[in-house]
This record gives structure tokens, sequence and C-alpha cells, in this order.
């Protein structure tokens, strides 16, 4: 059943199931493991493709005390559905939506002078403080403020809280290599968080919070939890990096599992071509299965050739191209009927590969995977109720 109670009517073409309950019970595992700081529940990207508004409640109730976006018009729209949790966003280009998200109480992250201009003009314009967080590059290279613009940026954000302006509620950075243990990144960034905060607090900056530590960090960095944890993949219990564990090690249970339902069972003979470019040919005479997902879906082309899929009690690969809508499994001579589940990836339970096994398979990280998994495949959120 889905949070909203609907019952499906008919098989799903498609479905990806979103398994709240292991969403909490990652959280609650997060939260031991980062004892004594806030956790922030990052669910950008519309909760890493989970669905942000049912993934960012069943968090709250976790436990999770503070909400993270990418984009304002992701804070924005999870106030709108009745989230007052506190709640920091963090990517903004010139002319965003300051004032809206200042009505809205959304912390906003600050970079460089430009921004403090446009926030602080938009506080005028509402007549009360924005609340922002002063974001360090401390060695991402990617946002922040660089150390050797950081006096300036400290400055104007004190003289602006002088004048009513803006609350300085947070200082922050990123890391860069937290999911490659013992890389000299890591020391190095956290040596240069500490003293471009100390330089802030010299000054006079007083934030309620201090952060660094996103999911990687958060597992296996204590040293940087300070008094907020960042965990985003984590949350939805994929592992950061197979390098520092899988999701079993740290308690973690995989949240999404995708499938579809087979759209035709057919015999070929041997020698025949399977879809564009006959990559693959039949080796003998065998059965096809067609599952009607493809790349339009966010199966990745990549997985030409090497997907793994469940299908009958058994794994098969991808044969051939992966299209636009749809791929083809070799099922070796099984004849599953039509309407059977293909299981792309899950917690791994029943035997069916995870989303590790897609990264594996296609080169890449295991958040891409559950990321892109695109409109067409609905969301159905399961266990959205927490148990009294």
């Amino acid at each position: 059943m889905s949070e909203t109670g609907a019952v499906p009517t008919a098989p799903l073409r498609a479905r990806a199931e979103i398994d709240l309950g292991a969403l909490r019970a990652n959280v609650r595992a997060l939260r031991a493991r980062a004892a004594g700081a806030a956790v922030m529940a990052v669910v950008k990207s519309d909760a890493y493709g989970h669905g942000a508004v049912p993934c960012a409640r069943a968090a709250v109730e976790a436990g999770a005390t503070w909400l993270g976006t990418a984009t304002p018009e992701e804070a924005l729209a999870l106030r709108a559905a009745g989230l007052d949790t506190r709640m920091l966003c963090w990517l903004w280009v010139p002319g965003g939506p300051w004032r809206q998200a200042i009505d809205a109480g959304v912390d906003v992250s600050l970079s460089g002078m430009w921004a403090l201009r446009e926030v602080t003009e938009a506080a005028r314009s509402a007549g009360s403080p924005a609340r922002v967080q002063l974001k360090a590059d401390t060695g991402l290279g990617r946002n922040g403020c660089q150390p050797a613009d950081w006096p300036e940026l400290v400055a104007g954000a004190l003289r602006a809280e002088a004048e009513g302006l803006v609350r300085v509620t947070g200082l922050w950075s990123h890391f860069a290599c937290a999911d490659e243990p013992g890389h000299p990144s890591i020391a190095a960034q956290l040596t240069r968080f500490r003293e471009m905060v100390a330089y802030a607090e010299r000054q006079g900056v007083r934030p309620e919070v201090r952060h660094i530590a996103n999911s990687p960090a958060t597992l296996t960095l204590p040293e940087t939890h300070f008094d907020l944890v960042r965990p985003g993949i984590a949350m939805y219990g994929v592992s950061p990096s197979p390098e520092i564990g899988t999701p079993a090690d740290f308690g973690l249970r995989p949240v999404m599992t995708l499938s579809a339902s087979l759209a035709l069972v057919k015999h070929v003979p041997a020698g025949h071509g399977v879809s564009y470019g006959h990559h693959y040919v039949t080796p003998g005479a065998t059965t096809l299965g067609l599952v009607p997902v493809g790349y339009a879906d966010g199966v990745p082309r990549h997985a030409s050739g090497t997907g793994p899929v469940l299908v009958d009690g058994k794994w098969r690969t991808v044969a051939g191209r992966v299209a636009m809508d749809q791929f083809v499994v070799d099922l070796g001579g099984d004849e599953p009927p039509a309407g059977a589940e293909a299981v792309l990836f899950g917690p791994g339970d029943r035997g069916e590969p995870t989303a590790e096994d897609w990264a594996q398979a296609c080169g890449t990280i295991a958040y891409e995977i559950v990321t892109r998994i695109g409109t067409r495949v609905p969301r159905v959120h399961v266990n959205g109720e927490q148990a009294g």
C-alpha cells in the first residue's frame, strides 16, 4: 500500500518501491553513530530519487532535526508541503528567490560577497533578518569561500548582522575525499575548517551549528561530526563507497527496490540478434524476456550487456543494448509468464542485485543509479505509518 493508502488496481509496468520503515531505521542508525551531533537529512534531488516529501517526513519522525536541499525550489516545496523543520539550502545563483526563502524561514548558504549583498537586500525588503550560513572552501574547490576571501565575507556578514539584516546560524564546509579512507586531503580539510571556524568565532560569529561531515564522514570519521552531520546517500541505505564498507556493515538497509513486469516472453532460434546493433546474438535456441524500462526511465545505457536482473529466481544479464523504453534478458530456455516480476535492484534479501551491483556493472557510483530513476517510474511508498 502506498503512503496515500491507494491500492494499485492493475500491475504496474514498473515501480520503485520505497521502504520508509527502512529509511527511519537508517536515520536512527546514523544518529547512533553520530551521538552528540544533530542530523540533517539531505533530501536534495527528490531525496536521491526516493521522493522528497515522504522521505523528509520519515526522517524527521526518526529524529532528524534539519533538512538539507540543494536548490531553493526544493526547499520551498518542502515548506509548501508543511515541513517546518530547520532547513538549509546551499545552491544559489544571482537573482534567486531570497525573499521567499527568508519568508519561509529557510537557512541560505553564502559563499561570496555577491550572495551576501543579494540576501541583505531581500532582508531589507522583507523587514526581517535572513538566516544565513557561511560556507568555507577548505579544499573541495567547488562552492564555498576561499580562505583568502574568508575575512571579507565574515566581516560583511557581521556588519549585516549588526544591522539586523542577517543572523549567522552556521559555518560549514564539504569534504572532497571522505569516501577514500586515509586520503591526505581529509586531514588537511579538517585542519583548514577548524582554522576558518576559529577565525570567524574570534571575529564574533556565534553559529548555532558547525558542520562538515557528509555520509562517509558520518560513518567513519567521528572527529568530523561537530554539531551536525549531513547524511545523504547513507540515509537511503546505500554505502557511499565499497571501500569503506557495505550498507550492512553500518546497520543500514537499502530503501529503494526497482522492478518491472515482463512485457513478453518468447522462443527464438540460435543466431538471433537482440536489440539495436545486434551486440548480442543468441548462442543457441533460447527464450527472451522483454523488460519494459529503458534509459528514459533512468536505466543506464552503459548497462548494455552487463546490467544484472533477477527473473524467475535467477540472475540474468541485459542482452544487447538498453533502449529508450525497454531491454531484453536471455532467459536461457526458462519460461516465466508475461507479467512476471523482473527485479533490477533492491536490498538483496531475495537474491536480487543491489544498486551497488548496477554501479559496478556500469562503471559508476550507486548514487547515480538510484537518483537517475525517472518520473515515468511511480514511487510506491510503503511502511509510511510509524508504529505507535
